[in-house]
């Protein structure tokens, strides 16, 4: 089990590590290649639908080949995607290459493939905790990458760092050895993935686990990338913006073990709930008091106690309601929906901004959709489903 939760949370750390400072590379970019804001928002709200869409299938892939041969590809990948980004010089190719290929790139070396392997090896009454020490890595990974990013943009130009992190994203490569899996034999008493998918859909509490994720996705990714630039233009240093994101993932730190550990304890329906909750008040706060550095760092220490914290009772949930068998493909679909708010989030923030010169309306838009979750996650029920037995050679 040590051995999983280290290889995992290194591998969450570099991985997340990397994406979360994507939004310090939206000023030089559009500066230098004199693009609009949406050209780079709209290329990093593709990454977060492709992301979405490939997660499913990187999980069904991990779940029946294991999660080692789904981190080389992905491994591979992240660095192809971020060398190509720093060479792209149109908008359609930084859109597959910032978008496509390094969405596609996440979703086989984060949350869903990683979580997979920890379902499997950690004993069913420490898996909530297991996997906020694996979003708490994620978390770190923000802390620790975000000033490094914006050192190497400082000192040796966007592209040079963008080189450097492809080099970076390959040390995936010999942590994936670390989550390695024996190979794992049918038995007739398992389901078929056919039947899991039907099963899942076809379950309330499933649909509403989607619906609060993308809420999720929206708020995130629409703070992450475009927070920077809303401090600057309301005359903030880049400084206080790196100093925001990197805050918001060293209070994630504490805010992802904690909700692991309370989800070993309450129900995880409320826990969930009162994330969202407390996003929508903490932006509002932020909204209604004078934006000054002190006021960016208590909003980035808040939001950073909520911003991945809903990642371990979500995907404990899902462990809990429908077992482990297919919990990486599951986990993939729910982010699936987490991916669709993110692309919403992150695009309408370009959108928007670029026709009424603000942020605005995408920060109401945000608070909204946080009520929304908050109450969506209510009805949540985590008792294990209950099936028939299967009948002999049944399963696929």
């Amino acid at each position: 089990m040590t051995q999983v939760l280290l290889c995992g949370a290194a591998v969450v750390t570099l991985s997340m590590g990397i994406r979360h400072g994507f939004g310090l590379w939206l000023q030089p970019i559009t500066m230098d290649r004199g693009w609009t804001r949406e050209t780079f928002a709209f290329a990093l709200a593709v990454q977060n639908i492709a992301w979405g869409i490939a997660g499913p299938f990187a999980g069904a892939l991990a779940d029946r080949f294991g999660a080692f041969k789904v981190l080389i590809v992905g491994s591979l990948l992240y660095s192809l995607g971020l060398v190509t980004m720093a060479l792209s010089t149109t908008g359609l190719a930084f859109t597959g290459s910032a978008g496509l290929l390094l969405g596609m790139a996440q979703s086989g070396t984060t949350y869903a493939v990683v979580y997979g392997v920890i379902g499997r090896n950690v004993a069913p009454e420490k898996r909530s905790w297991a996997m906020g020490v694996a979003a708490a890595a994620g978390s770190f990974g923000q802390f620790l990458m975000v000033p490094v990013e914006n050192w190497l943009i400082g000192g040796f130009g966007w592209q040079s760092a963008l080189f450097v992190l492809g080099c970076l994203a390959l040390a995936i490569v010999p942590l994936a050895f670390g989550l390695k899996e024996p190979p794992r034999t049918a038995v007739t008493s398992q389901q078929s993935l056919g039947a899991a998918l039907r099963e899942a859909f076809g379950y309330p509490s499933f649909r509403w686990l989607m619906a609060g994720y993308f809420v999720c996705g929206f708020q995130v990714v629409f703070i992450g990338v475009h927070m920077p630039s809303y401090l600057k233009d309301h005359g903030l240093t880049p400084n206080v913006a790196t100093t925001a994101l990197a805050l918001i993932g060293l209070f994630n730190v504490f805010g992802t073990y904690g909700a692991g550990v309370l989800g070993q304890r309450l129900p995880k329906r409320y826990i969930l709930s009162t994330i969202y909750l407390l996003r929508s008040l903490a932006i509002v706060v932020f909204l209604a008091v004078p934006l000054t550095p002190a006021s960016v760092y208590v909003f980035s220490a808040v939001m950073g106690l909520l911003w991945l914290s809903t990642v371990p009772p979500t995907n404990a949930v899902i462990a809990q309601i429908f077992g482990v068998q297919y919990l990486s493909m599951l986990g993939g679909f729910v982010f699936l929906s987490h991916q669709v708010g993110s692309f919403l989030g992150v695009w309408l923030g370009g959108k928007l901004y670029d026709a009424t010169g603000n942020y605005d309306i995408v920060w109401w838009i945000a608070v909204a959709l946080g009520i929304f979750a908050a109450i969506a996650n209510l009805p949540v029920k985590e008792r294990a489903i209950q099936r028939a037995p299967l009948p002999a050679g049944a399963a696929a």
